[in-house]
Formats: structure tokens, sequence, C-alpha cells
């Protein structure tokens, strides 16, 4: 079983990796942990530094238990649902974990939602964590 674990460092995005484990382990799946920035020009380069720490920390919560991970960091610019998206029909995932974080109406209304819209449009099942 492929997982995509669509991760930012929040979190809901440490809960996401927790749940991408279990079924890792249940179903003898591996796990490719994303992380999505539309643009990483020499401005982003703190932001950068910042996600690779975070991939790798992902990488090593899934090596200590023997899970085969691969990390990626996708500068392609798109947003992350596209990300999440278009990553998990290249590589055939067959589930996405998507960590969901607390917003009011009005800021999902101006920022969108990048686990709804992986909910949405995904051809694969979601599963979402708070």
């Amino acid at each position: 079983m492929k997982i995509l674990v669509g991760f930012d460092g929040s979190n809901s995005g440490k809960e996401a990796l927790a749940i991408a484990k279990k079924h890792a382990i249940s179903f003898n799946g591996n796990v490719s942990v994303v992380m999505s920035m539309v643009k990483g020009t020499e401005n982003e380069q703190k932001d950068i530094d910042q996600a690779t720490k975070d991939l790798e920390y992902a990488k090593e919560f899934y090596e200590k238990d023997n899970i085969q991970c691969e990390t990626h960091l996708l500068i392609r610019g798109l947003s992350a649902g596209e990300d999440l998206i278009e990553f998990a029909n290249e590589n055939s995932i067959d589930e996405i974990v998507v960590g969901v974080k607390r917003r009011s109406k009005v800021g999902k209304l101006l920022m969108g939602s990048t686990a709804q819209y992986v909910i949405l449009k995904a051809n694969c099942p979601v599963v979402s964590v708070k």
C-alpha cells in the first residue's frame, strides 16, 4: 500500500504522520511524505531550510520502526492541494493522509483549505486528522 502524507510541520501534520504510521504497519505499506511550496527563490531560503528539517524529522519518525519512507519537497508553482493531488496521481498513491487546521469560516473563504481541496479532488481515499 502506498500512503501519501501531506506534511507542513504543524501539530496536525504530526498527527497525520502518526495515523499514516499505523496504516503502514497494518497494511505493510510505504510512506511518501510531501511538503509543498509555491516558489523557492533566494527569499524563501529560510522556509526551504525549515522544510528540509521537517522532512528529516518525518523520515526518522518512520525509519525507527523500519517503515520505508521517502520525502519530497515540491516547488512547482502549484498550491499545496494541487501539488498533493498531482503527486498522488503521478505515483499511484492508495491513500492520502492530511492534517486539518481549525480556521474560521472567513479564513477558509479567503485562504482556502488544502485538506478540503484534497478531499474533493483525490482519486483515492483521504484520511483527515485534526
